[in-house]
């Protein structure tokens, strides 16, 4: 090889060195701009942009055991606890001895509830006899009480004892919070005890405590569809599918979900407008599909209840309200079956009911309301009932009401009947008017619903727009009658 093809590598060589020393010093430069930044954001508490620039620093320099102890602290901040600990475990595979890390571990480790291995790193730091020392003794201290709780709490829920076992989960999700399991256990057993809010609170953190739960958003499914929240339950059955399309237990619950809930949405849109009769459809359909979960069931009764109390099958109003009664007493469960017995002239069974929703709730509006209006009707239907002279029913239309009202005035007309019959037929066909009067008018109508009968003399109303009740019967007829009737 000659000299000057000797120079030229040795140049080459040259050039190489310094090239990768600039980029070495620009990369750590990099690496610093961005710790700078990582503990800037830390400072004014912006976790997540502190996080993306100690993300770049790890990349930048991956050997820096500094940088994967910073990123940890963040991981913890955040309650990222998986990632914290394998950033801490990193920092021990480049410096055994850093104890600072040992420490984080140890901390987490008791958190999750994994005792043993949160022991080992204790202990450790503790004999080291350094830097938190004394904060791992203190520590190290607590943990044959968590072990004994965690298996106290599993006897009590082997023995069904679950207000002790809630007891004891309650102290040791205290010092271990990132547990799942604990947290599941404890759901569980407020499940058992008759508390679903606080199971579902508990599984939900139980859930984000750990990547991709599909079970635990398929339990969460299934508990909120047991209780009648259908739209809570697609979400969270959603939710599995989109971390698991192919599990099989999701999957199948899904389509059972996705069919109730649009049942229940097109049932409720149509009472909303008052289309009663593809209410009934649908709400009909929701109890042939689904024969066992009774909250589910409910919806639907509740509807059908709803509904049928716009039609001419009353009866069925009342059987479907007591059907729903059964499953759940609400307050306003008992309202709507009041209103239907009310229709129905029932008013003792009306005030009954009102009676029963002001037991389970005194303030409620509606309830006070209608007991007041149950009571003045049943007075009412004591001295004069309109709907009843008429042979209408409560709910009937203004053109049933002027129908019943001509063939009434037909039947009753003093021209029809001779001597003493002709008396009590003047008194009758004042009364059929009367009614007519008062039903065809929506303000005295809306007045005599509420238990106030617009006619009566008491209420300084009577006759005050000269009523005469052949005058009324002549404007729908044309009358052929050459009766006269005079007033005192």
């Amino acid at each position: 090889m000659d000299t000057w093809h000797k120079m030229r590598l040795k140049l080459y060589s040259t050039c190489l060195f310094f090239l990768a020393l600039d980029c070495s010093v620009a990369m750590g430069s990099d690496v610093e701009n961005h710790l700078d930044m990582g503990r800037d954001f830390l400072a004014r508490g912006q976790l997540q942009d502190a996080l993306s620039h100690y993300h770049a620093a790890v990349e930048g320099d991956p050997n820096n055991y500094l940088t994967y102890f910073k990123r940890g602290t963040v991981y913890l901040a955040l309650g990222k606890a998986k990632f914290a600990l394998l950033d801490f475990g990193k920092v021990l595979e480049l410096k055994p001895d850093f104890t600072a890390a040992r420490y984080q571990r140890g901390v987490v480790l008791m958190k999750q509830a994994s005792i043993e291995d949160a022991r080992k790193e204790l202990y450790n730091v503790y004999i080291a006899n350094g830097d938190f020392s004394r904060e791992a003794y203190d520590l190290y201290s607590k943990l044959d009480g968590l072990a004994y709780d965690i298996e106290l709490a599993t006897y009590y829920q082997e023995n069904n004892d679950y207000e002790s076992g809630i007891n004891s989960l309650d102290r040791l999700i205290e010092h271990c919070p990132w547990a799942p399991s604990l947290r599941e256990q404890r759901s569980q057993l407020y499940l058992s005890s008759g508390n679903v809010q606080h199971a579902i609170m508990d599984l939900r953190t139980a859930t984000k405590l750990q990547a991709d739960d599909t079970d635990g958003h398929y339990k969460l499914s299934t508990i909120y569809y047991s209780i009648g929240e259908v739209s809570e339950s697609l979400k969270e059955i959603r939710e599995c599918l989109k971390l698991d399309p192919d599990h099989k237990l999701c999957h199948t619950h899904y389509k059972i979900v996705k069919k109730i809930d649009r049942l229940i949405v097109d049932s409720q849109s149509a009472l909303n407008i008052k289309d009663f009769s593809s209410s009934i459809q649908f709400a009909k359909k929701i109890l042939d599909l689904e024969k066992d979960t009774q909250n589910i069931r409910f919806l639907a009764l509740e509807k059908l209840c709803r509904s049928y109390q716009h039609t001419d099958e009353l009866s069925l109003s009342l059987k479907y309200c007591s059907d729903a009664l059964e499953i759940s007493q609400t307050p306003d469960l008992y309202c709507l079956r009041a209103e239907g017995y009310i229709a129905n002239s029932m008013f003792d069974e009306a005030i009954r009911d009102f009676e029963h929703a002001l037991h389970i709730d005194q303030e409620h509006r509606q309830a006070n309301e209608g007991l007041k209006k149950a009571k003045n009707l049943q007075k009412q239907a004591e001295r004069k009932d309109y709907y009843k002279i008429l042979n209408v029913k409560r709910t009937a239309t203004k053109q049933e009401i002027i129908k019943a009202y001509r063939k009434a005035a037909q039947q009753w007309h003093p021209d029809n009947f001779q001597g003493e019959a002709k008396k009590n037929a003047e008194k009758k066909f004042i009364e059929i008017a009367s009614a007519k009067e008062v039903l065809t008018n929506p303000e005295k109508r809306e007045q005599f619903d509420r238990g106030i009968d617009p006619l009566d003399p008491e209420s300084g109303r009577h006759q005050q727009d000269g009523f005469n009740p052949f005058q009324q019967f002549h404007q729908f007829h044309g009358s052929p009658f050459t009766f006269k009737f005079n007033f005192n």
